[in-house]
């Protein structure tokens, strides 16, 4: 057998495996309680089959990396998402590129969660794992790739296809029919990235984390465990919360690092649709916690975290069904699952409904009215705005769902999305980000404490009077009320972000006086503090980084520099030519130093005019010696593995004071893609400058170069070329030509030309004039670019008579690139936010855990 047949029978036994445990499960819950052997002998049955299920796994996720790791070619998906040159942690993002092996990362995780369970939580075991493993029984059928002839329906995709199999129509497999390529189509270069390594797995385990409380609350009804599902959920919804929401923010950061928008957030459909379900969940666990100290809002708690699981298998069809089309860059194609995705989707959504209308009118409730100075009373509200923010951005999301589903009633909708959907969800999303800031402060003092009025306002005079100084001190001396356009800043977005700022900060102050009031007796208890104050920051950094973003790369040199270019390019951004200073605005001076490269074994950027290229893409030649400070790296002649899809343009800052830095954005040339610009970032302590490449000169081979002129020079001679002077210093005769072969009877000679170029710059050219005497006297020609003035030169003909040298010059447009930079003023406070936000989530899971287990334990 071969290695895909092997993981194609993983996938089988996975499958059938997880639906016996699944029954197995079901079959101990259903026992009679007093039937303890068939109870038990049920239970190790499903355990048995379970751990089945987990080693299947594990031998797909080897088969898999085993075909990727090997290059092996005749597999379609080792094809289409990996490459000869790759290197080892972008094989890791080859797994999940694909929808098959995002899909297997998925199952994966449910069966590390599922190992968790059965070691942590005995009680809850067998109906939460039947559930667990119910789902497990969906996924795995996402990727078996079964085919059912008569009936024309097809189970899942499998990674384990041959590419003969899923492609076989390529005219190659006539001529040999055993054809494997040479190499595969590459990963796509937005996700060679380090995050892209860590983001995709810490997402997908966001994802695997909402199925536990969904577990447990169904298990709940199924037993009628009504009340007692919430304490073993509770720590599941916090972890759950934590893991997903990291998992968006580094999807975020990757964007911010990876991408030219300028950004991290850009509403795109599918960071929508995960937004959505962590909106949900937080409300969750808020209801959650309610009900934990009042014994309310127990039905409202099922109802959300139901739906938290449920948005998260939307998110999922949305996805992968290719309904969004070209609507989102996230999207995968369509492999043919949405039907089964939409069977999926809605199998849950039946079994969740049809449980809470059969079990409804037994759930208890309360009758209990909150008070308007309860804090029962405030945190609904809060949930009410949580699932509100939600409504809107996932309502907007799903317009294409709405056009799918008219056009299959035979209707026509044609609803489009919004034209600026960044516009559109932001001035939505903004009231409720106000709503939410306020709210987070005030409902902390409810939390601990049950006041009237009186002791209400006595106890907010103080943070309320102290944000209001802060808010205007900020407003005044930040550029809140700075004087622009009023249709580039409308009335309404100035009001919604000075009341944003406000209450933000009234967060903090509120959250930082009740940390300080709790912490001197149990820092245990305050987790809820600092989440909410790490809320807090996270507004106030994207209000200011998002909605004060100033661009300071305006042309201001009066030129177009191209009609071809929207007017973003032609207006926003500065044209750089190599080695010539230039200034940006009244801030900086910039100097284009010209292109990189980086090459293994040296550390940093290797100046692309040091190397020859060869008949290998991926090794040059050194022209010169490599050094870094005092140590040589690599001498002249030296081979070097390089990656030629990644060029890196040297930029050298220099500010006001004469204080310097270099930036190195990024362009990406793949046959895939095309050319992908990613940005370089300078951080400052308030601050981000974002520079990113809107354009550089075409290739070296496209480009046009004038009528070559012939000029006779001796030695010494001096000669005008493009308005600079040149030099013939010597000519000499070599050896060796870097990167041809030639003989000892061959001759090659090589000559220095001095270049004095701009501003007391100096430049060595080196063109090389070749005797094939081996060849019969064949004459070859190595030519050198000079790219930092735009000159090529050839060495044509030796003159031994005249003891003179014959050279062609020839000049074309000089090196340049076209530069973006804007500044992010605060866009650290929404970093910090974030690392306080999950160590605020992590304090309340330990908190509750341990909650948890001293009852599990006095229980047993």
């Amino acid at each position: 057998m071969q290695i895909g047949d092997w993981g194609h029978l993983f996938v089988i036994i996975s499958f059938f495996s997880s639906l016996v445990a699944a029954f197995s499960y079901y079959k101990n819950v259903s026992c009679d309680s007093e039937d303890l052997g068939s109870k038990k002998s049920w239970k190790r049955f499903a355990r048995i089959w379970f751990g089945i299920h987990a080693l299947s796994v594990l031998g797909i996720i080897a088969a898999l990396f085993f075909i990727i790791y090997n290059h092996r070619y005749e597999y379609h998906y080792a094809w289409s998402h990996s490459s000869n040159h790759l290197p080892v942690q972008y094989m890791i993002s080859c797994f999940w590129e694909g929808q098959e092996g995002s899909f297997l990362l998925w199952i994966f995780w449910h069966v590390v969660l599922g190992g968790v369970i059965l070691f942590t939580n005995k009680e809850w075991e067998s109906s939460v794992m039947a559930v667990f493993c119910a789902v497990q029984a969906f996924l795995a059928s996402m990727i078996i790739g079964v085919v059912f002839p008569f009936i024309d329906l097809k189970l899942g995709s499998s990674p384990f296809m041959l590419l003969k199999e899923t492609m076989p129509d390529l005219p190659v497999y006539n001529i040999n029919p055993n054809f494997i390529p040479e190499d595969g189509n590459g990963l796509n270069p937005l996700l060679q990235n380090y995050w892209m390594v860590i983001h995709p797995p810490t997402l997908f385990l966001g994802f695997a984390t909402t199925l536990v409380p969904f577990a447990f609350v169904i298990a709940g009804l199924w037993q009628r465990k009504y009340k007692e599902w919430i304490r073993p959920a509770l720590p599941w919804a916090l972890f759950s919360a934590m893991i997903l929401g990291t998992g968006i923010l580094m999807g975020g950061y990757w964007a911010y690092e990876t991408l030219n928008f300028g950004g991290y957030w850009n509403w795109d459909p599918v960071e929508n649709a995960v937004y959505v379900p962590w909106l949900i969940l937080v409300a969750s666990i808020h209801t959650m916690i309610i009900y934990r100290n009042n014994s309310t809002a127990l039905k409202t708690s099922m109802i959300l975290v139901m739906a938290s699981f449920l948005l998260i298998l939307y998110s999922t069809f949305l996805t992968r069904s290719g309904i969004l089309g070209e609507s989102s860059v996230h999207s995968f194609t369509d492999l043919g699952l949405s039907g089964q995705l939409l069977v999926y989707f809605l199998s849950f959504i039946v079994l969740a409904i049809a449980l809470l209308w059969f079990r409804w009118k037994e759930i208890p409730t309360s009758e209990k009215e909150a008070s308007m100075y309860s804090r029962e009373f405030w945190i609904f509200i809060g949930v009410t705005i949580l699932s509100l923010a939600a409504f809107q951005v996932i309502a907007t999301t799903s317009i294409p769902v709405y056009n799918a589903i008219a056009k299959g009633l035979g209707l026509e909708l044609k609803l489009a999305p919004p034209v600026n959907q960044e516009l559109h969800y932001s001035n939505w999303q903004v009231w409720f980000a106000i709503g939410i800031a306020f709210l987070s402060g005030i409902g902390q003092f409810f939390w601990w404490t049950k006041m009237t009025g009186k002791q209400l306002w006595d106890k907010l005079f103080i943070p309320v009077l102290l944000s209001l100084l802060l808010a205007t001190l900020i407003i005044l001396l930040g550029g809140l009320t700075k004087d622009v356009k009023p249709e580039d800043f409308p009335i309404y977005r100035r009001v919604s972000y000075i009341l944003l700022l406000t209450t933000a900060i009234f967060s903090i102050v509120s959250n930082v006086t009740i940390f300080i009031s709790v912490v001197k007796n149990n820092i245990k208890l305050t987790g809820g503090a600092i989440a909410h104050i790490g809320v807090a920051m996270m507004l106030i950094g994207i209000l200011f980084s998002s909605g004060y973003t100033e661009t300071i790369s305006m042309n201001q040199s009066g030129l177009l520099y191209s009609k071809e270019f929207p007017d973003e390019v032609n207006t926003e951004n500065v044209l750089l030519f190599r080695m010539t200073p230039e200034k940006m605005g009244n801030k900086y001076q910039l100097t284009y130093k010209g292109p990189r490269i980086e090459a293994k074994g040296f550390p940093g950027y290797v100046n692309k005019d040091s190397i020859y290229p060869t008949n290998d893409l991926y090794k040059v030649i050194t022209r010169r010696e490599l050094k870094k400070g005092d140590k040589t790296y690599f001498k002249k002649g030296d081979t070097l593995e390089v990656n030629p899809e990644n060029t890196y343009y040297e930029v050298l800052y220099k500010n006001k004071d004469g204080k310097e830095f270099v930036l190195y954005p990024r362009l990406q040339k793949n046959p895939r893609m095309g050319s992908i610009p990613s940005p370089d970032i300078k951080r400052f302590w308030d601050r981000d400058l974002y520079s990113h490449l809107s354009a550089v000169p075409v290739n070296a081979e496209e480009r046009e170069w004038s009528e070559p002129q012939a000029q006779v020079l001796h030695l010494k001679d001096t000669a005008f070329v493009n308005d600079y002077i040149a030099v013939l210093d010597d000519v000499e005769r070599i050896e060796a030509i870097p990167g041809a072969v030639i003989k000892k009877e061959d001759i090659a000679l090589r000559a220095h030309i001095h270049i004095f170029g701009p501003n007391g710059v100096s430049y060595s050219m080196h063109p090389i004039y070749v005797i094939m005497v081996s060849e019969g006297n064949v004459i070859g020609y190595v030519p050198e670019t000079l790219e930092d003035l735009g000159i090529k030169v050839t060495f044509k003909e030796l003159n031994p008579d005249k003891e003179a040298f014959t050279f062609e010059f020839s000049s074309a447009q000089r090196d340049y690139i076209i530069l973006k930079a804007i500044e992010k003023p605060m866009i650290n406070v929404l970093w910090i936010g974030t690392v306080l936000l999950v160590l605020g989530l992590f304090i309340a899971i330990l908190r509750r855990y341990n909650e948890f287990a001293k009852m599990r334990d006095k229980a047993a």
